[in-house]
């Protein structure tokens, strides 16, 4: 994992927002936190093995839940990925306690609970208090147990958030050269993590802030840049409004999905088609957005269908679909229905930054396809994941409040970079 360059936390102060359907109350001033992409250099990662892993973790949790009888029993034996499986991260600074100890925690809307240490250890100052729970999360791709604190947690200048719930790791495994979770996700992904008080919730940096009055609204803005260099300091998190100076247009709000188990993450129906013949790929499904997540991960049927139309082979290298130039040439987009809105994924969108190709084990000149086979057919519920390099060609925005999903072009919706 290469080194993150510090990133200054800054209070941002952003215009009145005006969003279509439904229209939100708008604020004057948000409270944005940058953060960085960067991506794992070391060895020859898995990027789709680690997805896939992810992806079935989150689609097994409901049948798992109430099962643990002790935080003390993680399911490490039954995850087979490298340790050195961070391969593209969001990553942002987080100071813990007082004096602060500095996290770069991973960015995370498909899990909801906070930890650190990692890497950096956690420290005990005077804002530190002992829960006396221990806490575990399972990733697929990574886990962690530990201890169970309540501290002092500063996201950016103006939001510092007391009584925190933060997990204090003893153990953890997969997260490489970061020191935990910013967890941003539904706060029902928090039961059963805790022991012995396993049957509670615990609220979220976000529902804090908000409990706290530190922000207006229970509401996160996220804005991604495609890029392709190893780092950039290329994202940004708006607590409690949404940064209209980062997308175009209106901006579509659409209901969690109320399909499970998709409908127990930030969960959304969309249709997907291929071209301007409309190629059918996805029929109107249920599935996730996920910051956790690298790839578009489609349903096996559909990813099938989409190998089909574009005519990819796989490379048993990366494990990605691959074009011949030729063929690049030839690629149309894919179209994702989303509510009453049609969100164009153009060709560039769709392929890896070939800048990148040697990060993950591929060669200079080759073209990898970024949407990949999810491991399981469509019709379960859980039948897509709109990862990273989805989101970052629009603003994306969780509206926890009102249990809905905003999207919205950008700047670099057509961006070539790729």
């Amino acid at each position: 994992m290469t080194s993150l360059a510090l990133c200054a936390v800054v209070l941002a102060l952003a215009g009145d927002s005006v969003i279509a359907k439904p229209v939100q109350r708008a604020t004057s001033s948000h409270i944005s936190l940058p953060f960085a992409r960067r991506m794992n250099t070391t060895g020859i990662p898995n990027l789709l093995a680690v997805d896939q892993a992810r992806a079935k973790a989150l689609k097994n949790r409901s049948s798992s839940k109430g099962t643990k009888t002790s935080a003390r029993s993680p399911l490490a034996p039954a995850i087979n990925v490298p340790a050195d499986n961070q391969v593209v991260d969001y990553v942002a600074t987080v100071l813990v306690g007082n004096p602060p100890t500095e996290f770069f925690l991973l960015i995370d809307t498909g899990s909801s609970n906070t930890w650190v240490g990692a890497t950096t250890p956690f420290t005990v100052t005077s804002t530190t208090v002992d829960t006396g729970n221990e806490v575990e999360v399972i990733y697929g791709s990574g886990f962690f147990f530990g201890e169970e604190v309540t501290d002092q947690v500063q996201l950016a200048n103006g939001l510092t958030i007391t009584n925190q719930s933060i997990g204090v790791a003893e153990l953890a495994f997969g997260f490489d050269g970061v020191d935990g979770i910013l967890g941003i996700g539904p706060v029902d992904l928090t039961v059963d993590t805790l022991f012995p008080d396993d049957t509670d919730t615990v609220p979220t940096v976000i529902d804090n802030a908000f409990a706290q009055g530190l922000i207006d609204e229970r509401l996160i803005g996220i804005s991604f840049e495609p890029t392709d260099t190893i780092e950039a300091l290329n994202g940004e998190l708006t607590f409690g409004g949404i940064n209209t100076n980062k997308f175009t247009g209106e901006m579509t709000f659409v209901p969690i999905t109320s399909t499970a188990p998709a409908s127990e993450f930030v969960g959304i129906d969309q249709t997907v088609t291929y071209g301007a013949a409309g190629t059918p790929i996805l029929a109107t499904t249920a599935g996730i957005t996920d910051t956790g997540t690298t790839l578009l991960l489609l349903a096996t049927d559909a990813i099938e269908a989409y190998q089909t139309a574009t005519g990819a082979v796989l490379d048993d290298t990366v494990g990605l679909l691959r074009l011949t130039p030729d063929q690049f040439a030839s690629l149309e987009s894919l179209f994702f229905q989303i509510g009453d809105t049609t969100f164009e994924f153009t060709p560039n969108a769709q392929i890896f930054p070939r800048a990148l190709n040697t990060a993950i084990g591929g060669t200079d000149d080759f073209v990898y396809l970024i949407a990949a086979d999810l491991g399981s057919p469509s019709g379960e519920g859980f039948d897509f994941v709109d990862g990273m390099t989805f989101l970052e060609r629009f603003y994306y925005v969780f509206d926890s409040a009102n249990s809905q999903v905003g999207f919205a072009t950008t700047e670099f919706t057509d961006s070539t970079i790729n």
